[in-house]
């Protein structure tokens, strides 16, 4: 599995130069994720048109659902102070005690393959406890993890997990505070909307929204502590709108997409330079439009970290991760 991190390392200057600037490496990410045996069939990668993706392209391929989960595991990892200072006050709402957060991606594919990054092996330990909220014996994390990738292929072996945590095939991250080897189920949301709690989860990780409280706080209807994290809407929402924008092209059959799906002039500004281009192959099409793009803007990270496969047989083999800048 590959990683394609995307560091922001400039400020934004200019709207559709930025937005450009971001699509870029989407779209790279997108052909470099497409299944070989296909993409042979039209001679190789760099005879790809850019017309020729919604063809090619499946749901899946290069998919960024995970980004945001990635770009906070990363964060998690690194030490970025403004993360692990949010997780810390969420830990202390759920009781948990320690201190030096870190993070184990149990990423979910659409395929029903569970994947652990980085290997939990190298994490966890015989005595490393899962916190559910709940009267009891905290339950011990590692002995369970296979269970739980079953329960989230299988609706019918969910039972096999103790009643405490029989939501947990809902988990996006395990955060464990290192001092005390103690870990929480954590549920992380692009969208608000989407956060739902389960039985065993503890922790909901989601970015701040406009107009609403950015305080970490408890959630008495969800049972979960709801930790919003300030996702740089300069950048981490500009890498989402180039997503949409890459998916709306492509849905349009690699052309402007209709107003309903790009309302918005900056994102149809950049349909429309690709759309400009849909006959040339899109190697050439990425190299191009650098000339449009904002300079400086990403610095592009290709990583291959450990992973482990619990169930099912991965077929995503490439992520593409925003981070943005910490100062």
């Amino acid at each position: 599995m590959r990683v394609q991190e995307e560091h922001q390392v400039n400020p934004v200057e200019d709207e559709v130069l930025a937005l450009t600037a971001v699509v870029r490496p989407i779209l790279k990410g997108v052909l470099y994720a497409l299944k070989a045996d296909v993409v042979a069939e039209v001679g190789g990668y760099e005879q790809v048109k850019l017309k020729m993706l919604p063809r090619l392209y499946r749901q899946g391929d290069g998919d960024c659902g995970i980004c945001f989960e990635y770009a906070v595991h990363e964060a998690m990892n690194q030490g970025d102070a403004r993360v692990h200072e949010r997780i810390l006050d969420a830990a202390k709402l759920c009781n948990i005690p320690g201190s030096d957060p870190q993070s184990i991606l149990f990423g979910l594919e659409k395929s029903g393959a569970q994947q652990l990054i980085a290997t939990a092996d190298d994490v966890l330990t015989e005595d490393s406890h899962l916190m559910y909220g709940k009267r009891g014996r905290p339950v011990k994390l590692k002995k369970h993890l296979n269970t739980i990738a079953g329960a989230f292929r299988n609706r019918r072996t969910r039972p096999a997990l103790p009643h405490s945590i029989r939501g947990l095939w809902k988990t996006d991250l395990f955060i464990g505070l290192g001092s005390s080897d103690r870990w929480a189920a954590t549920s992380v949301k692009i969208n608000p909307n989407h956060l739902e709690g389960a039985e065993g989860l503890r922790i909901g990780i989601v970015p701040t929204r406009s107009g609403r409280s950015d305080a970490v706080r408890k959630d008495d209807g969800k049972n979960l502590v709801i930790c919003p994290l300030h996702h740089d809407g300069d950048f981490m929402q500009m890498f989402y709108e180039g997503w949409r924008v890459v998916q709306a092209f492509i849905d349009a059959d690699a052309r402007i997409p209709k107003e309903v799906m790009l309302p918005g002039p900056v994102e149809r500004e950049v349909a429309r330079i690709l759309t400009e281009r849909r006959e040339f192959p899109v190697v050439d099409v990425v190299e191009a439009i650098a000339a449009f793009s904002q300079r400086g803007l990403l610095e592009t990270k290709d990583t291959q970290p450990q992973a482990q496969t619990l169930r099912g047989g991965a077929q995503t083999e490439l992520f593409i991760a925003p981070v943005s800048r910490t100062d």
